[in-house]
This record gives C-alpha cells, sequence and structure tokens, in this order.
C-alpha cells in the first residue's frame, strides 16, 4: 500500500485514538506547552535585566537611561507573568466559572502573586550581592566581582532560583519547575524551587550539584561540584502511592562546607553548624556542629616507570 493510501485510509483512526487518549490524560486548553515554556524563559531575562541592569542586554546602556530600562523590564515581565500564572491556576481550578474560559479568582490570585514577586526584587538583589560576594571571598580564582556575575555558573543558577523560590512560597504550580529546569539545563546544577537557602551561599564549579526540595540551607554555606542534597528512600502509603507533601531533604546549618561529590541525604538528617563535610562522603544521619567528616584515606599503588 502507497503511503499516501494508507494515510487517507489508516490516518483518521490514528488521529481520533490519540485526541481521545489526551483529551482524557492530558489535554488543557489552558496548557503552557512549549510556548510558554518560552514565556517563562522571556519572564526570567527581563527580571535578570531588572536586578542587573547593563549586564544582560545586548548593547551597552548609558547610565542615564538605567531606572528607565529597569522600569520598563520589570513592566514587561510582570504583564507576561501574571498571564502565565493566571493560566496555570485556571488549569488547575476547580471553579465552575472556568468553563467558559476566566475565573475571577484565578485572575485576582495571579495579580497578587506577581505584585509580591515585584516586591520582592529588591530583597532578591540584596541576596544576590551577598551570594556574589561569597563566591568573590570563597574563590582564590576570582579576580573581580563581575567576573563572578558573568562567568560563575553558581550566580546564574542563584539568580534563577531566588525568583523561582518565591513563586514556590505562593503555590504557583509549574512556572518555577520551568525556572529551575532552565537554570538546571544552563549550568548543571538541579535545585529545585522549593529548597531553601540563605544568605552568602556559594557554589564553586556548580556541575552536578542537586539540592532537593525540602533541603533547608543556613547561612554562609559553600559546596563543590557532585553534591547531593537528596532523599533516603520515598514512603508510601497503602495503596503503594507516593506520599508527597513531607519533608525528605537534609537540613544544612550555618558555616557548612561541604567538598565535592558528598552525598547527603534525608529529611531527618542536619549538618550542624561550622561543620566540614569532605569528598565523597556518604552520610544518612546527623551530625554534630563543628564535625570534621571524611572517609578513610586510601592507600594508593604508586609506580614506577619500569614495568
Amino acid at each position: 500500500m502507497e503511503l499516501n493510501e494508507w494515510l487517507n485510509h489508516k490516518l483518521p483512526d490514528i488521529t481520533d485514538k490519540l485526541e481521545n487518549f489526551n483529551r482524557k490524560h492530558f489535554f488543557s486548553e489552558n496548557t503552557l506547552g512549549f510556548a510558554g515554556k518560552e514565556q517563562v524563559y522571556q519572564v526570567l531575562r527581563k527580571l535578570r535585566s531588572a536586578l542587573f541592569p547593563g549586564v544582560y542586554e545586548k548593547y551597552p546602556i548609558e547610565e542615564n537611561d538605567i531606572n528607565i530600562i529597569i522600569g520598563n523590564n520589570i513592566r514587561s515581565a510582570a504583564l507576561e507573568l501574571k498571564s502565565l500564572i493566571e493560566r496555570v491556576l485556571i488549569d488547575e481550578c476547580g471553579e465552575k466559572e472556568v468553563q467558559q474560559g476566566t475565573c475571577h479568582k484565578c485572575r485576582e490570585r495571579a495579580n497578587e502573586i506577581t505584585i509580591h514577586l515585584l516586591e520582592q526584587l529588591p530583597k532578591i538583589r540584596e541576596l544576590l550581592h551577598k551570594d556574589i560576594e561569597a563566591a568573590y571571598r570563597g574563590d582564590p580564582a576570582a579576580k573581580s566581582r563581575e567576573e563572578i556575575l558573568l562567568s560563575y555558573p553558581s550566580i546564574e543558577a542563584l539568580s534563577v532560583h531566588r525568583i523561582a523560590h518565591v513563586l514556590y512560597k505562593q503555590g504557583v504550580p509549574i512556572i518555577p519547575r520551568i525556572m529551575s529546569e532552565y537554570a538546571h539545563t544552563r549550568t548543571g546544577i538541579d535545585i529545585h524551587p522549593g529548597a531553601s537557602i540563605g544568605e552568602y551561599f556559594f557554589i564553586d564549579h556548580g556541575t552536578g550539584v542537586v539540592i532537593g526540595e525540602t533541603c533547608v540551607i543556613g547561612n554562609n554555606v559553600k559546596i563543590y561540584q557532585g553534591v547531593t542534597l537528596g532523599a533516603k528512600s520515598f514512603p508510601v502509603d497503602e495503596k503503594g502511592n507516593l506520599v508527597k507533601g513531607i519533608k525528605r531533604h537534609p537540613n544544612i546549618e550555618d558555616n557548612v562546607v561541604i567538598y565535592a561529590g558528598a552525598t547527603i541525604l534525608g529529611g531527618d538528617t542536619v549538618i550542624g553548624h561550622d561543620s566540614v563535610i569532605g569528598g565523597n562522603v556518604w552520610l544518612t544521619r546527623s551530625v554534630p556542629p563543628y564535625s570534621r567528616v571524611h572517609n578513610a584515606q586510601p592507600s594508593p599503588i604508586i609506580k614506577n616507570g619500569n614495568y
């Protein structure tokens, strides 16, 4: 059978099956889709341009224009973000009004959330300033704060996370995760938007770092590449479904250093303040403040060049 003949004969049936499956399991008129995903990226770029005017623009800007550029970026990002938030809220809303494609409550809530985020921007900028300072103080290779801002993956990941975290705390579906995966794709650093991170946080190198949803990190914490702050196991209910919404990831108190490749797991695990966790350590229990945790030193085999 020729392809065109096959398409004419079989395609309607396949199309109907796919349509019915999607209507049953996924289809929603308000789903963001990949177009909405790109809009989320645009919102992030505009907000970061407002936080760091002149850094993310394609062309140099005049000092006299900074205030205007900040305002324009915030205004544009805010209008787009409100629309996106309203769409994802409607998608999860049970109000009868949603059947007509609108929801007054969702619109009002989207408005409130957007304003709340905008009010947090000065605080976010201050936190990012402290993160940059932590990187500058903590990395002897850093020559300037501008170098850190423009080239360190830690700052790019944190600039996204600190925005996404505000939206996550406000109960916004989907959008914070899209933001965190945007940062993950660009930096190799995977921070769930639910993770709570204190001041002066620095991820050195960054590749392969994973920080889970319920992780709580204090102030002046430094971690290196390949660190996982994850969950030990996932409890299930009587039907075998995962129990969600519980504490699964560790707490890291103030002034802790965690070296490359360390894995710290569990919602009841606490790393006490002023502790140092060595490279490739595997921890599933708490350690007290001022601890020094490391693996036993292996005995290397060294041979000369004569075999």
